[in-house]
């Protein structure tokens, strides 16, 4: 009845259902019965006398409040229910369900023991404390038991509890909106997420860490840590959906993912090591003095295996003869003669042994530098001992208006007066037709919800605000009762201003009513969820900043009947729309600017008035560096290390394609990570195919080296502008220069049809001389049948010259495509490090 009371409106809700949140966009889906109760000043009546003390009305007849939760982000999609209880003494009840979608500051860290705390705030859209206040209709701890009793839904969420509170403004003219705040704490049901994520990776790094108990010299324990870290890489691609997705924060579980998968990676590293110096030590110099030191003296003793150094055979052996020599009597040596011929043959035979023991310790590896690099591989098998550690550690206008006249100062004479500016909300509220409109435009950026990159869309929520002048209408504050009154948006004139960039239909909550000043001057204001076009460019994803427009302007009305202005600045724009912004999750926003734009008109010449503002977001890329680039980034250092493994001894080949088949797996994890879009390709999506790439050319070759390496034997001889272009300039370049064929000393290889011819000679020779020398016609035959082993292991062992010349391009081949693999991943590793800082150092 009097425009100066304010109306207590009495506010409780039960959750009925908590339907799931959405961790990219930073929502809650939540269900609630919302109940609102207050006095309707209008209506009184005798409850004897009209036989019922309550009604059930049509809500459309009567005046509701424009209660709103602010972090409502889309429409309420729950049934609509049309009617409101009427009480005798005015008192009107009103309930509905909800279901709401709202903005939620989601904290993923601790996933899946996470506990998320979320917030509704109920306030007027539209009226300030002096009109609507807000008020519990029961407690806090009556509405969580409520809530626990009746709920539903027992999906992944759990409700927690329920708080309220109530900030109070101190502020003597009631000029604020008044706000009843509840907080919501839910927590995540985590057994499914223990026994489908956690175990199964626990289980496999543990069979990574006995991975370790396998002999590197007779296993070939890389190929089984690959083929390990492939059943990985398929586990977590199978589990992907379970996997919270947001630009915010990194969950620790994804921590934990990728350190098992960098300590698996590594722990294949230091297996091609190992094999490494297994099979190729004995083609390596000498171990520094620094690496025995370290190594056998301080790792060798802190993981209980020092290094045992090994005597020569031949040291052996002479300090073996030496005292048995120096024992002998000279009545023990006879026959001088029969002494210098035996002397002879047994150096003919000594000569014989050693070239056979050198072509056996260059196959087997037993060299004394050989043993001392094999020795540097148990340290680093023990640190599994760290890998067992760091896994347990883990698990955890200048015209006048025209008077209005009230008869009396209430609300009822206010109205009634007013009723004849109603009728003509029809037509622009000016008094001459020349005189233009002048519209105050603002906004505040209450949340991003996302990008769509494939249509080429912007999803955000802004709360908007229009003033403008009504020339029709003014009156004394004092005659009527009032300097302003709220009325249904839809009984005035409301500008035609649009958002040029808008692509589909406003499905924020409704707010129905507008400020009315005693001036003339009008307040509209009402949420609004914009779906506007944005020209994205997405070259440098993940690290792209996005600049989307918002263009204001009068569908219809030129600027001669409408102009437009800003009401705040864009700085104080942006500033607010940080304060205020509710969503933390992929985008982030960086900058709100504005320019006032006046366009020609294809009417007569005539022009119209746009302001349009620049939005400027971007994406968070820490989700997609420790998702996409990490792991991407550990398989290519993986390919890089298998040049290591020696062609000869292991089978690189089927290695690199199993590498491969992993790649592809782990690409098809990241496929709905990436964007798609037909404008632009993403530099991520090319490095990614050049990674691809360069594991197939590196496949190759492999094939094409290990063919070298096993068949050259049968090749032809080597072309000679290859030898030019491989050996002498190529092989240089790589440090791999053409090694002389080296030939041995003092050694005759006798042609074996000459041996043939030869042995019924030297059998009549020792049949002749049997009664006389037979001890030295037995060390004749022993020589004769050692230079015959010895003619067939050089046979086996020795390559052709031809042989040769084609493996040495093979080992050129290899090294010169392992220095340009280490080119491209530096290059590579730069930019993106590059990249990353240049995104992040933007303001």
């Amino acid at each position: 009845m009097n425009m100066s009371t304010c109306t207590n409106i009495s506010t409780s809700f039960t959750l009925y259902g908590i339907l799931g949140v959405d961790e990219k966009a930073q929502l809650l889906n939540t269900y609630l019965w919302i109940n609102y109760w207050w006095v309707n000043e209008f209506i009184s009546w005798d409850p004897d006398q009209c036989g019922t003390d309550k009604i059930a009305l049509p809500r459309d007849k009567f005046w509701m409040p424009d209660i709103v939760i602010n972090e409502f982000m889309d429409e309420n999609t729950a049934p609509y229910v049309p009617y409101i209880y009427i009480h005798s003494d005015g008192t009107v009840r009103d309930a509905q369900p909800a279901k709401v979608v709202s903005s939620c500051n989601l904290d993923i860290y601790n996933f899946p023991f996470d506990v998320q705390n979320c917030t509704l705030t109920f306030n007027s859209y539209l009226h300030y404390a002096s009109d609507i206040q807000l008020f519990l209709a029961k407690g806090a701890e009556d509405i969580t038991e409520h809530s626990k009793h009746v709920m539903t839904t027992m999906g992944e969420w759990e409700l927690l509890d329920i708080t309220t509170n109530k900030i109070r403004a101190h502020q003597h003219d009631m000029m604020y909106i008044d706000e009843l705040i509840f907080h919501i704490s839910v927590r995540r049901r985590s057994t499914l997420y223990v026994v489908n994520l956690l175990i199964p990776s626990c289980f496999l790094i543990t069979v990574d860490l006995f991975s370790f108990l396998l002999p590197p010299h007779t296993v070939d324990r890389s190929s089984f840590k690959m083929t390990l870290i492939l059943g990985y890489t398929v586990f977590l691609l199978i589990m992907n959906d379970l996997l919270p997705i947001t630009g915010n924060k990194i969950p620790l579980i994804n921590v934990f993912f990728s350190l098992c998968l960098a300590l698996m990676v590594a722990s294949l590293l230091e297996t091609i090591i190992i094999t490494n110096l297994l099979c190729g030590s004995a083609k390596v110099s000498s171990l520094p003095h620094w690496i025995q030191v370290f190594i056998f003296q301080i790792l060798g003793r802190l993981v209980c295996l020092p290094y045992k150094p090994k005597s020569s055979e031949p040291e052996q052996r002479s300090a073996e003869a030496k005292p048995a020599a120096e024992g002998k009597t000279p009545e023990q040596i006879q026959g001088p003669e029969m002494e210098e011929k035996a002397v002879q043959e047994l150096k003919s035979l000594s000569k014989d042994l050693q070239a056979l023991r050198l072509h056996v310790e260059q196959h087997f590896g037993g060299s004394q530098s050989s043993e001392e690099w094999m020795q540097c591989c148990p340290p680093k098998v023990k640190s599994s001992k760290l890998l067992f550690i760091l896994t347990f550690l883990l698990m955890h206008a200048g015209c006048s208006s025209v008077a209005l006249n009230c008869s009396r100062p209430d609300t009822l004479a206010l109205l009634e007066a007013l009723t004849p500016v109603f009728k003509l909300n029809s037509i622009r509220p000016v008094i001459n037709s020349s005189t233009p409109t002048t519209v105050d435009i603002s906004f505040i950026l209450f949340g991003i919800l996302g990008v769509d990159e494939k249509a080429q869309i912007l999803k955000t929520f802004i709360w908007q605000t229009l003033t403008w002048k009504n020339e029709f209408i003014s009156w004394d504050p004092e005659e009527c009762g009032s300097s302003w009154i709220t009325v249904p948006r839809t009984l005035l004139w409301v500008p035609d201003v649009v958002i040029n960039e808008f692509m589909d239909q406003n499905s924020a909550p409704s707010a129905p009513y507008s400020y009315l000043n005693s001036d003339g001057r009008i307040l509209d204001a009402q949420p609004v969820r914009v779906i506007s076009s944005c020209k994205l460019d997405i070259y440098m994803f993940p690290f792209d900043l996005q600049n989307c427009t918002f263009s204001f302007n009068s569908y219809l009305y030129f600027k001669s009947e409408i102009e437009l202005q800003l009401s705040i600045s864009a700085e104080t724009v942006d500033k607010l729309s940080k304060e205020v912004i509710a969503t933390m999750g992929e985008w982030e926003l960086i900058g709100i600017t504005a320019k006032k734009f006046e366009l020609p008109s294809t009417q007569n010449g005539t022009t119209y008035e746009e302001l349009r503002f620049y939005i400027s977001v971007r994406r968070r890329s820490t989700m997609y560096v420790v998702n996409m680039l990490i792991p991407s980034c550990f398989l290519v250092t993986v390919d890089l290390f298998s040049f290591l493994l020696p062609p000869q001894s292991v089978d690189r080949a089927l290695f690199k394609m199993t590498l491969i088949l992993g790649y592809t797996v782990l690409m098809l994890n990241m496929n709905d990570m990436l964007p798609i879009t037909g404008n632009t390709i993403p530099l991520i999506n090319v490095f990614l195919s050049l990674c691809l790439g360069l594991m197939v050319v590196s496949l190759l070759e492999t094939i094409a080296v290990t063919n070298l390496l096993r068949g050259s034997v049968h090749y032809a001889r080597l072309p000679r502008w290859i030898r030019v272009l491989v050996l002498r300039i190529l092989g240089p370049l790589v440090r791999l220069p053409l090694k002389p064929s080296s030939r041995q000393e003092d050694t005759v290889i006798s042609n074996p049809a000459a041996d043939v011819e030869m042995k019924p000679s030297i059998r009549a020779e020792q049949e002749g001389s049997l009664s006389s020398d037979g001890s030295l016609v037995e060390l004749k035959v022993l020589g004769t049948e050692l230079q015959t082993v010895r003619r067939l292991v050089d046979k086996a062992l020795n390559q052709s010259q031809s042989s040769e010349e084609w493996i040495q391009v093979g080992l050129v081949i290899d090294r010169l495509l392992f220095l340009l693999y280490i080119g491209f991943l530096l290059v590579s590793f730069m930019t993106i490090i590059i990249l990353w800082a240049k995104s992040n150092s933007i303001t």
